[in-house]
């Protein structure tokens, strides 16, 4: 079942008096939203004690919970006592991510750096299998572990280079940011069509049952040369992506992923405004 919901906390949130997530889970749940997914973007400083109870909250609501590990994931670092720290971040998210009861666990792949392009994709799909190897060592398997597509043109991240990492273990997952995609590619996503040459190329490579319910983050971008500069909310007109061509591509393709709404500011209604755009496209197959 598709599920639409944000990533952290919106500022209607704070504006409503609210403090703590565990309070988001009734937030979310009351504006009809499925899913949530909480950052550990500037590092984990939460107890394990804390993340039971955030993951109680959201059990109690039948809110889905995903988290986002530490932004400063780099698999294509040359150094390798930087590419351990990578594994730790990861491994270490996905231990608190199954503390509150969630499944999928989103991360930035790599920057490219000062090595070649080839260069660095080569080293992150080489550093992605021997994490691999960690999740089976640490019995996490029973995760997803989604590799997100980027939205800065010096970042690893295309869309096919995520794919190409997904085919390396069944544990990975795609994450497809929309909005990363339109930056990186100059604002390349505006039709039904613009979508589903990507939706199919995704199938095509992976399965249809493991794209089915794929991640997705979906928001506004402004971009410039060099891709992403920063996210948007669904109010402006002047840069896309716009929503409704991806609802139709979704529903005349039958997937139904895991929608986040990561717009500045506006996440939740915004995700909600996806969710009312998902309801009221009528396809005729």
């Amino acid at each position: 079942m598709i599920k639409f919901g944000p990533s952290g906390n919106c500022a209607s949130f704070y504006a409503a008096g609210y403090k703590h997530t565990e309070e988001a889970a009734g937030f979310v749940k009351g504006l009809g939203l499925d899913c949530y997914e909480y950052s550990f973007g500037r590092g984990i400083m939460l107890s394990e004690a804390k993340a039971q109870t955030i993951g109680q909250a959201f059990k109690d609501e039948g809110v889905e919970i995903s988290v986002h590990a530490p932004y400063f994931i780099n698999f294509a670092n040359p150094s390798d006592e930087s590419a351990q720290k990578s594994f730790g971040y990861v491994l270490d998210s996905a231990k608190y991510l199954k503390l509150m009861g969630g499944k999928r666990l989103v991360f930035h792949p790599a920057a490219q750096g000062k090595a070649t392009r080839e260069e660095a994709v080569n080293l992150t799909h080489d550093r992605l299998k021997t994490l691999r190897d960690y999740i089976y060592q640490n019995s996490l398997e029973d995760l997803y572990f989604c590799p997100e597509t980027m939205g800065k043109t010096a970042q690893i991240g295309t869309l096919e280079e995520v794919v190409n990492f997904c085919k390396i273990d069944n544990v990975f997952l795609p994450t497809i940011d929309f909005g990363h995609l339109n930056a990186r590619e100059q604002g390349s996503l505006k039709t039904v069509s613009d979508y589903k040459i990507r939706l199919e190329y995704m199938i095509a490579e992976l399965g249809y049952e493991r794209v089915k319910h794929f991640h997705v983050h979906f928001s506004k971008i402004m971009y410039g040369g060099k891709g992403e500069i920063k996210h948007l909310t669904f109010e402006d007109t002047q840069y896309g992506p716009e929503f409704e061509p991806l609802a139709v591509a979704l529903k005349e393709l039958k997937l139904e992923p895991y929608i986040v709404s990561e717009s500045a500011g506006t996440q939740a209604e915004d995700a909600l405004e996806m969710k009312r755009i998902y309801g009221s496209v009528d396809i005729r197959l």
